[in-house]
Formats: C-alpha cells, sequence, structure tokens
C-alpha cells in the first residue's frame, strides 16, 4: 500500500492538471465567443480561433517576404485576425495575440525593410513573455515598394499609420478580451521597426510606456541614398572598380581587425568602438609583381568612396560613414554589384512614380528630390522627444556595431541631435533615453560578438538582467534603470556587458576576453 504522503501528492497533482485543463477550456471557449464581442469602426475580423502551445501555426506570408509560412506557438493564446480600413484605398492586415499567461502588458510589434511582412516571430515571442500582442503589415503585402506606386495612402501606412493604427486597435481589443484595460504598454521593432518605434516617441508620445528600438532605419531618405549610391560606384561584377564579395569578407574584414582589433585592450576579433578606427586600405593594394589577393588602385578607390560619410553639394551630411568591422554584410548585401531593392523601389515607385527608373543615374539631386518630398515625414530624425519624456516615457535604443545595412554611427547622430536639440547632458537623458552600441551585433541578430541580447527570441535569458525587453519592463515598471544591456555569443560560451552611450568597452583584465568582469565601462 502506497503511503498516505504520496497518495495526497497524486491526488493534488491530478486536480492541478484537472483545473489547468478546465482553465484552458474556459479560455478556448471565450476566444471562439470573442469574435462576436468586436464591434469597431473600420475593423473587419476575419477569424478569432484559440491555439494551444506546440502548435505548428500556418500563417500567410508573401514569397518575397522571405521568411517561412508558419509558427510554432511557444504558449496557449487566442489568436484574432482582421482587416482594418486606414483610407478610402489603404487598410492594414492585423493580427493580435492574445497569451492566456497575460500579465497585463500590451506590446506593439514592427517590421522591416520596406517591409508588408507580419514579423510573426516577434509577436510569439512577445506572448511567450505575456504580453498581448499585435502586429501588422505595414499597409501593404510583401517586401516590395510596387503597391506605393501612385498611392500616397499606402505610404503614409507605411510612415507611420499602420503602426499607430494596430497599437490603437490592439488596446481596444485586450480590454474587450480581458476585461480591463492593460497595465502598460510596450514597442519592440529593429531597423525599419526602430525607425516606427521612433516614430512613436516623436510623434505619438502616449502609445507606449516602453519603447525598444534597435538599428532605427531614421534619417530615411539619407539611408535609402546611401544604399542606393553604391552600385554607381561599385559597378557591376563585370566592371574595374567591383570589389569580389569575398574579398570584403575575408581580406579586407581582416585588414580591420589587423589595424584596429586591439585599440580596445583586446584581440578578439570585436572592435569595441569603432570611432577609434581610422582604417587605411593602403596594405592591401597590390604591389609590383603582386596581382592576386590584393586590390588595383581603381579597386582601392572604390572601397575609400563606399566607406566614407556622404554629403550633399552645400557640404552638409547626408549619412555618416559605415563603421569599420561592417563590411562582411555591407559587402554582400550593399556593394555587391546588384541595385539595392529598398533604394530602388522608393525611388522608383514613391519619388518618380516610375517603374522605369534607372538605379544605375542615382545622384545626389536625387537624394534632394526625396528628402523635399518626404512624405508623411517618414525622415524620423525628430530631436525634440520632450513629449514623450513628459509622458513618463522611457526608450531604450540599440544598435549593432557589425550592422551592414544601416551605420551605427548615424544612431550616434541622433543620440547626438536629441542631446542638442533638448540641451541635456547625458546624465539628464538617461532619466528617459538610454542608448547602447551593441559590440559584435550584425543588422538585429547575428554577428561574431556578444549579440543574443533577447531583443527577438533565441535570446540567451528572460530575468531581466539578461533581456532588453524584460530590462524596460523593469524600467518602466520599478523605475530601474539598465546600467548595461548584457548579451550572450552565438553558444552561450560567454557574455558581455555592453555600455551605455557615450561610455564605451575597455579591456582591463586581468582575466580572458570571455570573463565578462575583466570589461570596463569607461
Amino acid at each position: 500500500m502506497a503511503p498516505l504522503r504520496s497518495v495526497s501528492s497524486v491526488l493534488v497533482g491530478a486536480l492541478a492538471l484537472l483545473r489547468a485543463a478546465h482553465a484552458q477550456d474556459d479560455f478556448a471557449s471565450d476566444c471562439s465567443a470573442f469574435i462576436d464581442k468586436i464591434i469597431l469602426d473600420n475593423v473587419t475580423v476575419t477569424s478569432t480561433e484559440f491555439v494551444a502551445a506546440g502548435t505548428n501555426l500556418t500563417v500567410y506570408v508573401p514569397n518575397s517576404c522571405g521568411s517561412p509560412s508558419y509558427q510554432v506557438v511557444s504558449t496557449d493564446l487566442c489568436r484574432a485576425t482582421m482587416n482594418v480600413t486606414t483610407s478610402e484605398r489603404s487598410g492594414i492586415r492585423l493580427e493580435a495575440w492574445f497569451p492566456q499567461n497575460y500579465t497585463g502588458r500590451f506590446l506593439s510589434t514592427g517590421n522591416g525593410g520596406i517591409g508588408g511582412c507580419i514579423q510573426y516571430s516577434d509577436i510569439d515571442y512577445a506572448a511567450s513573455l505575456g504580453f498581448a500582442a499585435v502586429g501588422a503589415n505595414n499597409g501593404h503585402d510583401g517586401m516590395t515598394g510596387e503597391p506605393f506606386l501612385n498611392n500616397p495612402d499606402v505610404v503614409t501606412d507605411f510612415a507611420w499609420r499602420s503602426l499607430h493604427t494596430g497599437v490603437v486597435v490592439g488596446k481596444q481589443l485586450t480590454e474587450t478580451f480581458y476585461g480591463a484595460p492593460h497595465n502598460k504598454s510596450y514597442y519592440l521593432g529593429c531597423s525599419t521597426g526602430g525607425r516606427q518605434g521612433f516614430k512613436a516617441v516623436q510623434d505619438f508620445p502616449d502609445d507606449f510606456d516602453g519603447v525598444v528600438a534597435g538599428a532605427p532605419a531614421f534619417a530615411f531618405n539619407g539611408l535609402l541614398y546611401w544604399s542606393g549610391s553604391f552600385l554607381p560606384v561599385t559597378g557591376t561584377s563585370e566592371d574595374p572598380t567591383f570589389v569580389p564579395t569575398d574579398f570584403w569578407a575575408q581580406n579586407i574584414h581582416a585588414e580591420v581587425l589587423q589595424q584596429c582589433d586591439a585599440l580596445d585592450g583586446a584581440t578578439d576579433g570585436v572592435l569595441e568602438n569603432p570611432d577609434l578606427c581610422d582604417f587605411d586600405v593602403t596594405p592591401l593594394i597590390c604591389t609590383d609583381g603582386n596581382t592576386t589577393g590584393c586590390l588595383t588602385e581603381t579597386q582601392a578607390e572604390t572601397v575609400r568612396t563606399v566607406l566614407s560619410p556622404i554629403y550633399d553639394k552645400n557640404g552638409t551630411l547626408v549619412y555618416p560613414r559605415l563603421q569599420p568591422g561592417a563590411e562582411v554584410l555591407a559587402g554582400f548585401a550593399q556593394f555587391g554589384g546588384q541595385p539595392f531593392l529598398y533604394s530602388t523601389d522608393w525611388y522608383r515607385y514613391v519619388v518618380y512614380n516610375d517603374s522605369n527608373w534607372d538605379p544605375m543615374t542615382l545622384s545626389i539631386d536625387d537624394y534632394a528630390a526625396a528628402r523635399a518630398q518626404n512624405p508623411a515625414n517618414v525622415e524620423t530624425f525628430e530631436g525634440d522627444i520632450s513629449a514623450f519624456a513628459s509622458s513618463g516615457g522611457k526608450v531604450l535604443h540599440y544598435h549593432g556595431l557589425m550592422d551592414g545595412l544601416i551605420s551605427s554611427d548615424n544612431s550616434k547622430r541622433y543620440y547626438a541631435l536629441v542631446q542638442q536639440t533638448l540641451n541635456q547632458e547625458p546624465a539628464e537623458l538617461d532619466e528617459f533615453y538610454r542608448f547602447f552600441p551593441i559590440s559584435g551585433m550584425s543588422h538585429c541578430s547575428g554577428g561574431d560578438g556578444a549579440y543574443r541580447i533577447g531583443n527577438v527570441e533565441g535570446g540567451a535569458g528572460t530575468s531581466a538582467d539578461d533581456n532588453v525587453l524584460m530590462s524596460m519592463v523593469r524600467w518602466v515598471e520599478e523605475g530601474v534603470a539598465p546600467e548595461v544591456v548584457r548579451g550572450a555569443d552565438a553558444n552561450a560560451t560567454y557574455w558581455r556587458a555592453h555600455c551605455k552611450w557615450p561610455k564605451t568597452n575597455k579591456y582591463v583584465g586581468p582575466g580572458d576576453y570571455e570573463d565578462e568582469s575583466a570589461w570596463e565601462c569607461s
């Protein structure tokens, strides 16, 4: 006969499982009935369905988005899908995921590129952490600018209206589903999503209590001119000006590390402060009798040009340089002898409404035309964020220092703009705005260093000390502001504490460079 205590434990466990099953059944029933409770102007709900944790959910993803047409769902949730009209000739597809383990927090995700792609992995990631999460297609389907052609309403959705509309509708849905308003509102996005986060900070200061914005594509017109300007310089792979992709990834990157890796005190393949690096391409130029594994003078001039900042005819900075260390991704994605899709589509379908516009003709006059138009203020480069600060909002801004698509130097430029506009020292900005350069991070994720910070699924931890999103939650809800953003490398073999700008990491020893305590913010 089993001991009485064992029998009692089994009964308690069985009752707990029974209660959990009943709770799930009730939640699923509430989800099914939810569709009949949604009565909102301009909103057409297409479905509400209960989705159990572990489900391999089939989702609609246009081919050009390049992401899977499925999402493995991490937690039990109610999924609502809908269409929202934004004007007479535009609208958005919106997803809202309501987890059973809801914490009272609302979160909106962002997009990427010139994106009409709902980022399901981000929605699922937020839901897994207990956020009621929403995401939209940014006013069009697919990673192409063709829907912008002769339709400024779709451009407006892309610039700001899709995100803001999704927030307004998402908060109303959250209150309807859970029976009470959310407690706090958050945002998480990178790249175009980073720009969207700052658009909310600049123009909709009451939308969010906390914004986590990475690698922002702000100074948007300058960014797309910068990205488009490389092709006329590099030419195609048949031109004498062209530098092969593998030469960027191997020889040039290796030379950058040879000249600059040790400037932070450690030779570890990662630059902690690219500002200190004044890269000189001269050692890679071919000498007499050596014609392989080196650059011609013409190719060397290409390297110098594409790694330099761009100025307009008046000497005003259009866009800063690519920071040294980021040339691997840039060599493949930007210097590869092909038109840069986002830049080409923006000029074709927005600036000129001409699907035959040739990206090889891009000149500084085209930038001037785009900057003058600046539809729906897509530039997103306003330094006055005092209204957001006054509302009690907090913004955590990060940018990978190996980012080859959006220069991390531009994030430093924006920080300086805010500082100058508000006439505040870093200690004053710290109350509501903190910027963290992330060494060894490529564009939003990946890289050679401790890039796993919890900005996307696959982070190395979920506590506030180890996860940038939960660190923001602690800042908003407990008033404990982050002094560092901790990240782990790809295999979580080591961690590094990334410093709050304008401080940078310096190796001081005595341990190995993989020892987190061997580094100091100074």
